[in-house]
């Protein structure tokens, strides 16, 4: 796909076709709603100063985000996106990064652009709103409500708030099932492989941002409906159905 996009940049696939009839959208929150990144890296400095062990750059932390605090802290350990620390040393480390989250947790913390504005058109169109997030819940909603997003949302679905989370299908379902809706009325907004791969095993539409975090990796390489500038320029490919 051609990487420039003025202003939106759409999927290849011939099954797409836009706006997108839906009744629903879930909206990422780690690298999609907010940029939480300089706040998860001041967090896991803290724990590895405390651990006597070096520091690392924030774009290295960046790379680690995406599958839940418990990953983040065994990756910033290892240094290895699929490392595993020894189990002694990762039971000292989780009580220390969460002690530093809760210090750090909406300090650098910031809304991307367009955010807002894609949040008021959203409710101005009548889409039903959730934010499904692999973030546990005792951070995801202290960091909505510092941010003042946390009353846009109809419901919020937190890394732990089921038996699984992204890539795993369920939170989506689960969003479907709250909403009384189907999967294919339903629109994930994300940033990430985790996304992608969630929606597409639950049937659901999904967009992707170019801004957040995917582990390093590319956003067009992912399998999306749409690769959207902003969460404001994704509401103009969707339309309520009825």
């Amino acid at each position: 796909m051609n990487k420039s996009f003025s202003p939106l940049a759409r999927a290849s696939s011939p099954d797409t076709h836009f706006p997108l009839p839906i009744k629903a959208v879930m909206i990422d929150l780690d690298g999609t709603l907010l940029d939480t990144a300089p706040d998860l890296a001041t967090a896991a400095n803290m724990m590895l100063k405390e651990l006597g062990k070096a520091e690392l750059p924030l774009e290295t932390i960046q790379s680690y985000i995406g599958k839940g605090i418990e990953k983040l802290v065994k990756r910033s350990l290892t240094g290895d996106l699929d490392g595993e620390p020894d189990a002694d040393l990762l039971q000292r480390a989780m009580p220390l990064y969460e002690q530093s989250y809760e210090k750090t947790l909406y300090v650098d913390t910031r809304a991307y652009p367009g955010v807002r504005e894609g949040l008021n058109a959203l409710r101005a169109g009548g889409f039903r709103l959730a934010c499904v997030t692999n973030k546990a819940e005792a951070f995801t909603l202290p960091l909505l409500r510092a941010a003042e997003l946390l009353d846009y949302f109809d419901i919020v679905v937190s890394g732990d708030s089921l038996p699984k989370k992204k890539p795993d299908p369920m939170p989506l379902l689960h969003a479907c099932e709250r909403f009384e809706i189907g999967p294919r009325e339903m629109l994930l907004v994300g940033d990430s492989l985790n996304d992608a791969q969630a929606a597409r095993a639950a049937g659901c539409h999904v967009f992707c941002v170019p801004y957040g975090y995917n582990e390093g990796r590319d956003v067009y390489e992912l399998d999306c409906d749409a690769i959207v500038p902003s969460l404001y320029e994704a509401t103009k490919l969707i339309q309520k159905s009825s």
